[in-house]
């Protein structure tokens, strides 16, 4: 049985999807026109709106700048109030008002030419004074709020942040926004992992695991104690990478030859095909590689062959599968 709670939540999220479904077929040549003015900026992106406009405004600021267009949010009333040197020329303000006629937001317009930006209005009312004075304008007009009086801002505000969003997401497209582009902004976190590349994660110079061909077992397993990786690379005369022995070679060895083991040398111990990975490749392929081989670690090497790194299943945590 629907309660009053849900039935109230329904009308609530219909009448949100309603108005946001209306913008895709509302769309025109103000949305273009608003892109190419951001695309073309040679300064930021200056954000600013007030109230629930204005809440909504620091989530735009912050999607554009985590997708590679430097932008932030300036509060109209502080702009106003000795903050306008923050707003430079070759700037785009993206000033938002669902009636285009919020006093802190119309006041500021002026200055924000006098200041040699230019301006895009995202606002319910193109025929508003902000809609009027705007280089362009991204219209979110809405038939309805969702509050059942009408009046608290929820679809008008689900408008505007769903633009922002298109804004932002057409721009990234515009500028060619890579993978590799979002790892760079998003260094922390498991967000940020999975876009790394090897060469991020990897151990590297003394902290690599090598031993020479003719490396006895007792060497052998000294540096692999020595650097606590459970495996070390045997590599040839020239550098390259003949084989690893893995703390699993040295179990089935030992099983297999007793203590003849002992006497062996790291090229009798060796594997001799062992799973490699290229410096640049993501470390997400790297998780995928020890996971379908079932190992634990892989080696870094360069198109010679030679190990220039190692990377430990350890050091990919937190990584996901893409």
């Amino acid at each position: 049985m629907t309660t009053p709670a849900r039935r109230e939540a329904r009308r609530v999220l219909e009448i949100e999807a309603a108005a946001i479904r209306s913008l895709a077929d509302s769309l025109d040549g103000g949305f273009d026109t608003a892109v190419a003015l951001l695309h073309g900026t040679t300064g930021r992106v200056v954000v600013t709106g007030i109230g629930k406009s204005g809440i909504v405004g620091q989530k735009i600021a912050a999607t554009l700048a985590s997708t590679g267009t430097p932008a932030f949010f300036l509060h109209p009333a502080e702009a106003i109030h000795g903050d306008l040197g923050m707003i430079l020329a070759g700037d785009v303000v993206l000033a938002l008002s669902h009636s285009g006629e919020t006093e802190e937001v119309v006041a500021l317009l002026p200055h924000v030419r006098r200041r040699g930006a230019k301006l895009v209005a995202l606002t319910g009312r193109r025929a508003s004074t902000l809609g009027k004075e705007a280089d362009a304008v991204v219209e979110a007009a809405i038939r309805e709020e969702a509050c059942p009086l009408n009046l608290a801002p929820t679809a008008s505000t689900a408008a505007q942040l769903a633009l922002g969003d298109a804004l932002a997401m057409a721009l990234s497209v515009e500028k060619g926004f890579r993978p590799e582009d979002f790892a760079a902004l998003h260094p922390g976190g498991k967000l940020g992992k999975r876009f790394l590349r090897v060469s991020d994660l990897m151990h590297a110079g003394s902290d690599v695991p090598l031993v020479p061909l003719d490396a006895p077992m007792k060497d052998v397993v000294y540096e692999m104690s020595k650097k606590r990786l459970g495996i070390t690379g045997v590599v040839d005369g020239d550098g390259r990478l003949a084989g690893v022995v893995s703390d699993g070679d040295l179990r089935r060895l030992l099983e297999r030859e007793g203590e003849k083991a002992w006497s062996a040398d790291a090229a009798f111990a060796m594997n001799r095909t062992p799973k490699t990975i290229a410096a640049g490749a993501f470390a997400t392929e790297a998780l995928r590689l020890m996971e379908e081989k079932k190992i634990t670690s892989l080696f870094i090497v360069d198109g010679d062959g030679r190990p220039g790194g190692i990377v430990h299943l350890h050091d990919l945590w937190g990584v996901e599968s893409i």
